[in-house]
């Protein structure tokens, strides 16, 4: 991949509440023109984590940030200090309803389409729950004579309620 410029403004959505090294992190990435799952292969995660590690939705290792540093050519010392064992992600989606297309046709997605979900759920599993802490998600492309279609797989454990 060819290099690239980026200036992430942090004042703006949705960085504003990430730490600064989030930018960084981004802007590195676009300099050194790799993808997150170039990023992923370097230290020894799936990209979907390390983009989330790149929003403020995961929590590394110290030794994972070292890795990440020397791939895209930051003090790990910087990742350390920002995101290291003293900080822990704020997971969230943000405002509801999401203001972003991509995000809102998401919720919209679960607003749509969640209850069915639930029921099948329910139908194969019983009565529970797909948990989203030890979840995988991956973002496939699927080529279609009527457009390209976007694969989406959460790999979640199923948890049954508790009886009381």
């Amino acid at each position: 991949m060819s290099q690239q410029t980026l200036k992430v403004n942090s004042n703006a959505e949705p960085y504003a509440d990430l730490p600064s090294i989030c930018a960084q992190l981004l802007e590195a990435k676009a300099k050194k023109g790799v993808t997150f799952d170039a990023i992923g292969k370097a230290i020894g995660h799936d990209e979907a984590w390390v983009a989330a590690l790149f929003y403020g939705q995961a929590k590394a290792t110290n030794e994972e940030l070292a890795k990440l540093g020397d791939f895209l050519d930051i003090p790990s010392s910087s990742l350390v200090a920002e995101i290291g064992e003293n900080w822990f992600p704020r997971r969230g989606l943000g405002p509801i309803p999401p203001q972003d297309p991509l995000l809102y046709r998401l919720f919209e997605g679960v607003l749509v389409y969640g209850t069915p979900i639930k029921a099948l759920i329910h139908e194969k599993f019983g009565d529970g729950i797909m948990s989203m802490i030890d979840c995988k998600v991956k973002v496939d492309r699927k080529p279609d004579p009527k457009g390209d279609r976007v694969v989406l797989t959460f790999d979640g454990k199923f948890l049954p309620y508790l009886r009381w």
